[in-house]
Parts: structure tokens; sequence; C-alpha cells
């Protein structure tokens, strides 16, 4: 058998990113939507250098070593900056050389780079003057200095002369107190500025006894991961409520400053901020560009048309619940509405027969309706148990929120244990009928979060199925006694895939079956959809199955490890990645079975972290109608050749060739629903 290969996670991870820019490239996107992906870029990039970065130094740290036993590869983080400065590369040309002169065309001029024009000087220094300056906190460094910059935030290193000599100042970008751009409209003309630019150019206004002699713009990116003990007796909100705090001080993971910083006062602020391991980095004028999502400018004729939300309104009369009870129900985010799984938990909130409501909740929207639900559910006297992800990453803070005030309510809130995150979308509401408890319940591949369910692509499934259901009461048992798995607790799963008891060896038998089938000259197929594909037993399985004959086609948005179509080891396997205006991110997984497809949707990606430290939960679709669907959708997304690229055998985005009728999956699953509805 061939040596099994697997492309590296990280460099995988810019790959998708690279897969955000060809969007922003794009002339055939909407100007506006380009902005937009540019902001998704660099809103990515800060996220690989506060979770991936640190990972990269530290295996950088490790190849020194001459007693490292670990396999790193070479110059790693030397091909992933390489990466990373071919992008930024590609970032600066599409907005300066495309993007800001569209908008010219369009009567739109983005200031970037150069003073703003006389015939807006007026409103933006009135605006500085009774906005701006309120916030600005000017802070003379040296040897002494103990200020430290906060993470991911934008200030200005300025240069004054003095009779002294050079004095450095570090002052802040007030960009969390204010909107990063400005807008001024004049009668033929929109102009945005940077609040950054609002500053510079008043400098004489905040130093006006000094020379300003330099001004460059600087962030400081920090490590975001955060050391949780396992045994700890205290509240673990209260644990995690701490660590936040220090993750503002963690390891500086990336220096990234405009470029002429004078030597001298760049060893300084190396020196006092510790900087010194940090990748240290030359960029442009601006950082932070993420925030051109809240880009100041409006326009229909410039922006994606609108896809009205499809609602189902084959259960407005009665209850949701007893049309669960008739047939599963399944929605589509964010095609069709949300209003059905809001009404799922406002409706058990105030029925009577319903005694008690059990949820996890892993990122929890801002003003969450689900969450009031569950309260007023608990203040008219209902049991309900919530499980409480506070480990979800740069979601904490909010979670912690949230079960605090159900907590208030007489809410039973239950943390995961520290080691293992509760990364399963499940929910059950148990009603007293007659005598009888009858249970209905929520399966869903994304969050319980009216907010990201409108631009993330997921299923939700309503079903009344009680043996699913009565796997699921097992579970939320299980993580009521906030244990990990052993062999004295451990339960048999026959309908849900579950993981740290079922789910991985489920999903090999799976691909052993079709695998049988192929040897035995029958037809054999998988396909699956997911976001990131990376655990190497499940992908070695998937290389055994192609070296078999089993025909494999993969649909993963991000991270890929699986190299494709290599000669004796991959060449039956077919990878997309779809990026459009929705974020792929509903898991799908489908075995042919001889033509009696086993479908099954979930939380999981086929990631370490998903198979070994955390609950997922991937349940079966039963109901014949709902499984057609299913594979409808997924059927027309491997029909994509427009949004689609093929991941080849050196992991590259190749552009799908066009066919006669081009065809978008988002547009087409979009216009199937609402044919069916």
């Amino acid at each position: 058998m061939i040596e099994t290969s697997f492309f590296n996670r990280d460099l995988s991870w810019l790959k998708f990113n690279e897969r955000i820019m060809m969007e922003a490239e794009r002339d055939t996107v909407p100007l506006l939507e380009r902005i937009k992906f540019l902001s998704i870029f660099s809103s990515n990039l800060d996220e690989f250098y506060r979770v991936r970065m640190p990972v990269l130094l530290a295996l950088e740290k490790l190849s020194s070593r001459e007693d490292n036993d670990i396999h790193i590869e070479e110059d790693l983080l030397n091909t992933a900056n390489q990466f990373i400065s071919d992008q930024q590369q590609r970032f600066g040309k599409a907005l300066k050389l495309s993007i800001i002169p569209a908008l010219k065309e369009n009567h739109i001029t983005l200031v970037y780079g150069h003073a703003y024009p006389n015939e807006i000087e007026k409103p933006v220094t009135q605006y500085f003057l009774s906005q701006v300056l309120a916030f600005l906190q000017p802070v003379f460094i040296d040897g002494n200095t103990n200020f430290f910059p906060a993470n991911n935030e934008l200030y200005f290193l300025i240069t004054l002369k003095r009779n002294s000599g050079t004095k450095a100042v570090v002052l802040n970008i007030p960009s969390n107190e204010l909107p990063r751009f400005y807008k001024v409209e004049t009668q033929n003309e929109t102009f945005v500025v940077f609040l950054d630019d609002i500053i510079r150019f008043h400098l004489d206004r905040i130093f006006p006894d000094d020379e300003v002699s330099g001004c460059f713009s600087f962030k400081i990116t920090r490590d975001a991961e955060i050391d949780l003990k396992d045994e700890y007796s205290g509240s673990l909100s209260e644990q995690l409520e701490k660590q936040l705090q220090k993750r503002d001080l963690g390891l500086a993971t990336r220096f990234l400053h405009q470029p002429g910083i004078p030597a001298e006062i760049l060893t300084l602020v190396k020196k006092i901020f510790n900087l010194k391991k940090a990748n240290n980095i030359e960029g442009g004028q601006y950082h932070n560009l993420k925030d051109l999502m809240a880009f100041p400018v409006k326009s229909d004729k410039l922006s994606n048309d609108l896809w009205p939300k499809i609602c189902n309104t084959d259960f407005i009369d009665g209850t949701l619940t007893a049309s669960i009870e008739k047939n599963d129900i399944i929605v589509h985010t964010p095609y069709q509405s949300y209003d059905s799984v809001l009404r799922f938990f406002n409706e058990a909130a105030i029925d009577e027969t319903v005694k008690e409501i059990y949820v996890t909740l892993y990122r929890v929207a801002s003003d969450s309706k689900i969450v009031n639900a569950l309260i007023s559910a608990a203040k008219n006297g209902k049991k309900v148990t919530v499980l409480v992800e506070l480990k979800a990453r740069f979601d904490e803070a909010n979670n912690i929120k949230w079960a605090k005030k159900m907590k208030a309510v007489g809410v039973d809130i239950i943390y995961s244990v520290t080691a293992l995150k509760v990364h399963a979308k499940v929910a059950l509401v148990k009603r007293k009928v007659d005598g009888r408890m009858r249970y209905v319940g929520l399966f869903a591949t994304g969050n319980f979060n009216e907010t990201t369910a409108g631009f993330y692509t997921d299923h939700i499934l309503m079903t009344a199925n009680k043996e699913m259901l009565r796997e699921v009461e097992l579970l939320f048992i299980f993580l009521a006694k906030r244990v990990k798995p052993t062999a004295e607790n451990f339960i048999k799963f026959n309908e849900l895939l579950v993981a740290q008891f079922n789910l991985q060896q489920r999903f090999l038998s799976l691909i052993d079956r079709e695998i049988e089938f192929a040897k035995h000259g029958k037809a054999a197929a998988i396909t699956i959809k997911m976001n990131n594909l990376e655990e190497k037993v499940l992908i070695n399985k998937l290389y055994e199955a192609s070296q078999a004959g089993v025909k494999i086609e993969l649909i993963v948005r991000g991270i890929c490890r699986l190299i494709p179509g290599v000669s004796g080891m991959s060449e039956n396997i077919k990878i997309i990645r779809i990026v459009d205006r929705y974020l792929e991110h509903g898991r799908v997984f489908v075995f042919n079975n001889l033509g009696e497809e086993d479908v099954y949707l979930g939380s999981a990606d086929w990631m370490n972290r998903n198979i070994y430290r955390r609950i997922e939960v991937c349940f079966p679709i039963h109901d014949q109608k709902i499984k057609q669907e299913i594979l409808a959708i997924i059927d027309i997304q491997k029909q994509d050749n427009t949004q689609a690229v093929i991941i080849d055998d050196l992991m590259n985005n190749v552009p799908v060739n066009a066919g006669k009728i081009p065809v978008a999956s988002q547009y087409a699953i979009y216009q199937y629903l609402k044919d069916k509805n």
C-alpha cells in the first residue's frame, strides 16, 4: 500500500482564506460584497495569529532542540509567513487597484493613504473636536513606562522632536468607542474617511508645542488560548472570567506596524512591550481592516440582491408540537426562516403540558430570544436544564452573562468538564399528556443562535422519534454528572453518533461497508460535507476506500488535510470548496448503501478536537421526504461551477470550468426550496 500523506493543517487554513480573497478579487461580485470579503479575510487572519500562530511558534522552538523527537515540517513557519505575505499583497492590490477605483466610479471616495480634500475639512475637524478628542489618551514611553497595549487594538507610535531629543508617544485609535469610518456627503460625492486619518491630520492640535516627526500605526496580536485546570474547587465561570482578563496579556504573536519607525524607537518598543518573540511584520498604513464590514455606504445597486426568507406556513394552525408529532420537520437556514425554531422554544415556555426542557448552548446570540424563552419557561414553573459551554472561544464572556441570567431565575446550569467541550446542538422537551410523558426535540448542525442563522447554512431537524429522543435524554443525564466517559458510565448509542462514545467507530464501519461493496463489484459511494477535515484515522480510512474503488466526493469549506487525486492513494476522491454570500456550515454524511442511502447530519467536523476532545452529536435522517431533500441539496452543490473551486493534489483552489449552464449552488438551493414551499 502506498504511504499516505497529509497536508499541513495551518497551511490548509491559509488556503481557505485565499479562497475568501478570491471572492474579493472577482469583479463579478457586487462591489460592497467584495469589501465584505476583504473584511472576512482580515478577520480570519487575525484569528490565525491569535489561535494558530502560537502553535507554529512553539513548533519552531521545538525544532531547534537536540532532544526533539516530534516530526516537524521543515521551514513551516517561514512557509506560513510567505503564504500570508503573498495574500496580503493580493489584498492591497484588490483594494487599491480595483475596489477603490470602482467606488470612485460610483461617486464614493474612500480616502486611503492621502489627505482628505479641502471640501470636507470643516465637517471632519468639527467631528474630531466634538467626538474624537474626548477618547484620545497619549502615553509617553521610556524605560519606565508600564503601559500595556490592548490585544488587537489600534495605536499610533508618534515621534516628537524636542530640545531634549526625540520623544516617543503611543496614542490610541479609539475604534472600539467610535465608528472606524466617518462619512461626509456632498452634493455630488460621498467621502469615507478612516478614524485613523482624522486623528493623524489633527496631531498638531494634540501636540501643539512639539514638532511631529513621525506617525506610525501599529497593533499587537496575542495568544488567545485560555488555561483552565481540570481540578478546580471554585466556580468554573469564576475561573474562566479570571482567565479572560489575562487573555489580553498573553504571548504576543504578531507585532504589525507601518514601515519607517526609527531603529532606536523600534528597539525600545519591542523591549517595553515584550515583543522579542513576536512575528515582526511591516504592514500598511491601516490595520484591523476587518472593520470594513461596517463600511458606511449602503447601495442596492452595489450589493447582493435580496433573497427573502422562505416561511413555512404548513403549521401555522395548531401547535408546532402537534405538527412535529405527525411528521419530522427540517429547517434549512438561512434560506428558510428561523422563526419556527424560535417558536419551538416559545411554545414550550408557555405550554402547560411541558414539564421539562433541556438544551445545549454553545454560541449564544448577544440578544438571545431563545434564552429569554428559557428564562420565561423557568419562571412559568418548568424544570429547565441548560448545558452552557463556557469555553466556546471568543464567546466566553457572552455565554457567562447568559448563564448568570438563567441561573438567577432557577434554570439548572450545567458546565462541561474543562477538558471536554460540549459542541452538540440538541434540545429535548418533555410533555405530560394523559398521565404519560411525550417527547419532542431538536437536532441541529449549527448553534441555537438566531443571529448566525441569518448567514450560516445549517439544518435543524424537529422530531418526535422516540428512540432518538430517549438517547438524547441519556446524554443529558450523562452531561449533568460532569465527568468524562469511562467504562463504568459508557452509554451504548444505537441511533445517535456521539463523540467519546461511538461516533468515530460508527463512521469507520459505514466506510468499511462501502469498501466491502466495492470489493464485491457493487456500486459504492460516499459524499461528505463538512467545515474541516483533519483527523488522520478517518482520512486514512477514506484513502483505503478510494483504493478499494469507492467513489468519494467531499465538500470541505476550510481545513483539508486529505490530498485528493493521487494515483494509488486517492484517485477516487474529489474535493470541492464553496464560498458565496452565506457561510457553508452544515455537516452532511451520505453513504450509498446499495442505493438505500444512509444520511446523517450533525455538529461534528472530522478534526482531532471534534473526535477526541468534544461531545458531538450526529443524527440519522429517517423521514424519506427529508432524506430526498437533503440529497437534492447536496447534489446541487456538487454541480456548482460558479462559486465552487476544486482542491487539486497540490491543495490549490482551482476554479471549476463552467459548463454551458452556470450553477451557483446557493442561489439554486434557494430556488429549489422556494419552489417546494
